[in-house]
């Protein structure tokens, strides 16, 4: 979880009930396999040459739609429904959120393009970009 997280979580959500369901069928099907536990029983799991050859398979793959889900700008579809109290809760904190979220994105974009890895920081650099394009947003919505 901390490795997908650390990689992907920018750009990318997930659950921890999402990765660890994911992985017994994975090693169910032969694509990763399970290693020594580890300390407090995580288990670790390792790619096996099937699941390698599957992951080559699924790059090759049409990329499909993304999912467009904003919570708060669903609830700002909602704004003639709310009080300018819960609005500006709404921007105070989603603007929070979005400048740290901005702030470590960029960071780590910075430590990934320090490490040689131009694409795993190109990918960082889309996380950079949604957050300062949604902080513009904040900037703009009605009922500031």
């Amino acid at each position: 979880m901390a490795t997908a997280t650390r990689r992907l979580g920018p750009f990318w959500s997930m659950t921890r009930s999402q990765v660890y369901r994911e992985l017994p069928a994975l090693a169910d099907m032969g694509y990763v396999r399970l290693g020594k536990p580890g300390p407090r029983s995580s288990q670790p799991y390792a790619i096996t040459p099937a699941g390698k050859r599957a992951f080559a398979r699924w790059l090759a793959e049409p990329d499909g739609r993304e999912a467009l889900r904003n919570p708060v700008a669903l609830r700002v579809a909602f704004g003639e429904f709310q009080s300018q109290d819960q609005l500006r809760d709404l921007y105070e904190q989603a603007a929070e959120y979005h400048t740290a979220a901005l702030a470590e994105a960029r960071e780590r974009a910075k430590e990934t393009r320090k490490a040689g890895d131009e694409f795993g920081a190109a990918a960082l650099d889309f996380a950079v970009g949604y957050h300062r394009a949604a902080l513009s947003w904040l900037k703009a919505v009605p009922g500031k």
